[in-house]
C-alpha cells in the first residue's frame, strides 16, 4: 500500500503540460512567450510558480499583449464567436484593444448589448433554478 501511495506522490510531482496548455492557464498568446517555454514541456510546479511570481515576460505580455482571443473578448465585453462574426480572429495588444474601445464601432456596440443580454438571461434562469429548489424543498 506505502509503494502505491509513493508511486502516487512521484506521478503528480512530475505532472506536466504541453506549452499551450499553460499558456492557456496563464491567459497569454503562445507564439508571444519565449522560446524556451514554447520549445519545452511545463511541470504543474513550474506553472504555479509562474502564477505565484510572474517572470517579466509574462507581466509584460499580460499587460501589453498580444492577447489570446478569450482575453481580448473579456476586455471587450463580447464574445469570442462575436469577434469572429466581425473578423476578429489575430491576437490584439492592449493599445490595439483600447483603441476600439475609444473607435466604438457599430459592430463592439452591437456585439456588448448580445452579450449583456445572455447574461442578464443566464442570471434570470439560475434566479428561477434557485426558486425551484428552494419551492420543492418547501413541499411548495
Amino acid at each position: 500500500m506505502l509503494d502505491t501511495l509513493d508511486a502516487m506522490t512521484q506521478h503528480q510531482s512530475t505532472q506536466t503540460m504541453k506549452p499551450a496548455t499553460a499558456a492557456k492557464k496563464l491567459g497569454v498568446y503562445l507564439e508571444a512567450t519565449p522560446a524556451e517555454f514554447r520549445e519545452g514541456v511545463v511541470s504543474r510546479a513550474e506553472l504555479n510558480a509562474l502564477q505565484a511570481d510572474p517572470p517579466q515576460w509574462l507581466r509584460d505580455l499580460r499587460r501589453d499583449g498580444p492577447h489570446p482571443r478569450p482575453v481580448v473578448a473579456a476586455k471587450l465585453g463580447v464574445s469570442i464567436s462575436g469577434l469572429a462574426r466581425n473578423g476578429v480572429t489575430e491576437p490584439l495588444t492592449t493599445e490595439q484593444i483600447e483603441a476600439l474601445k475609444e473607435e466604438r464601432p457599430e459592430w463592439l456596440e452591437r456585439e456588448r448589448a448580445t452579450q449583456a443580454e445572455v447574461r442578464k438571461e443566464a442570471a434570470r434562469l439560475k434566479q428561477r433554478e434557485r426558486e425551484s429548489a428552494e419551492s420543492a424543498k418547501n413541499g411548495d
